[in-house]
């Protein structure tokens, strides 16, 4: 007789008489092996992140200048081509790069310095010149009284600027620090050449040494092409931003523009940030609030142009960051290390992304579409 499917023949059985169903277990989904793989990643991460955290003095002056140092390690190879050596290139560049920022801070830091000096006169102001929303603050505490909630507005004061000296000390690196940068830069961009070779000849396998070097030099040619175009663009936001505050009859529109050329290295996190100083520095400077808000929306418009049209469209598609991406490294970056975190939040984005198209290539396997 002919056993119909998925039937199995007994010894001893009438032919045709089917197993009952298997009480065997089906294995697990996700194996032992794989959970305590897992688990030992994850434990593993954690501890990388807390070595991070709590040795940052050491680790982010190393970090930035591995990542500034391949930025500006095709400059020192440019004064290689005429005949200047390496290591003087590199010096030549540091003290470049460190004029360059003098010159920027000098400019920031000359208001800073006269408007704290003035900080409970201006305060003042400030206060007078919010007047206008006392009307609206009464009428939301009299709706606060009427449905019986507590009113938070009631002991609304200004803020203190009892936290300028400790944000200060914050941003400002210590010396060590400020040294061990310095130092680490120089040796880093005059060795480059041989820390890249090294580097490749670690690996034993012909492939795996020309993928290493294709990577290393992906990461050189994006991150000087990446520091170069947003220098630039950055650099032309501020004059913008200093041309708008010149014809709105803002104060100090040099040092307000350096100001927001030197915060939009910051994404995100910068432009909010230059946006709240424009809507401060205009309310207690000029006479009407209307007046005061026109350079904070000129501002707005620059930047959303900047951001959406100008820089996807020169630093291009390839590295085109995804803006998910981009936030969360800006919020873990600026909370392990700070201003400087926030910096670097981007390049080392790009790094991983480099890294990641050549360890995990377009046309490796798959998932199946869904």
């Amino acid at each position: 007789m002919r056993a119909f499917p998925g039937e199995r023949m007994l010894g001893n059985a009438p032919e045709g008489t089917p197993l009952p169903d298997s009480k065997a277990e089906l294995p697990p989904v996700i194996s032992r092996a794989e959970v305590v793989a897992f688990a030992l990643v994850a434990l593993l991460v954690i501890l990388v992140v807390g070595v991070l955290y709590l040795a940052r003095a050491f680790f982010l002056p190393i970090t930035m200048a591995f990542i500034v140092g391949t930025m500006l390690s095709p400059a020192a190879s440019l004064l290689e081509r005429y005949q200047i050596p390496r290591a003087l290139g590199a010096v030549l560049i540091v003290i470049a790069v460190g004029a360059a920022v003098t010159f920027m801070v000098g400019l920031i830091a000359s208001p800073v310095m006269e408007w704290s000096s003035r900080l409970p006169e201006l305060s003042a102001i400030l206060k007078q010149k919010l007047h206008m929303f006392d009307r609206p603050l009464a009428l939301w505490q009299e709706l606060q009284s009427m449905v019986g909630g507590s009113d938070p507005l009631a002991t609304f004061q200004l803020p203190k600027f009892e936290w300028v000296q400790p944000t200060l000390e914050f941003l400002s690196p210590t010396f060590a620090e400020f040294l061990l940068f310095v130092a680490t830069l120089i040796l880093f961009i005059a060795s480059w050449k041989d820390l890249r070779r090294a580097l490749v000849m670690t690996f034993s396998e012909r492939e795996e040494r020309l993928r290493t070097l294709r990577i290393l030099n992906e990461i050189e040619v994006h991150l000087g092409n990446y520091l170069l175009t947003v220098t630039m663009i950055n650099i032309g936001v501020g004059i913008i931003a200093g041309v708008i505050c010149a014809a709105t009859n803002m104060p100090n529109p040099a040092g307000l523009g350096a100001l927001a050329a030197t915060l939009n290295f910051v994404p995100i996190i910068g432009p909010v940030a230059m946006f709240v100083t424009l809507v401060v520095v205009g309310i207690i400077s000029l006479p009407t609030i209307g007046a005061a808000l026109i350079a904070p929306a000129c501002f707005a418009v620059v930047t959303f142009m900047e951001g959406h049209f100008v820089t996807p469209t020169i630093v291009g598609r390839r590295l085109s960051l995804n803006a998910l991406a981009v936030f969360l490294a800006l919020a873990f970056w600026t909370w392990l290390w700070g201003p400087m975190g926030a910096f670097l939040s981007s390049p080392l984005l790009i790094v991983g992304l480099i890294v990641k198209e050549h360890l995990m290539p377009v046309n490796s396997p798959q998932l199946p579409e869904g």
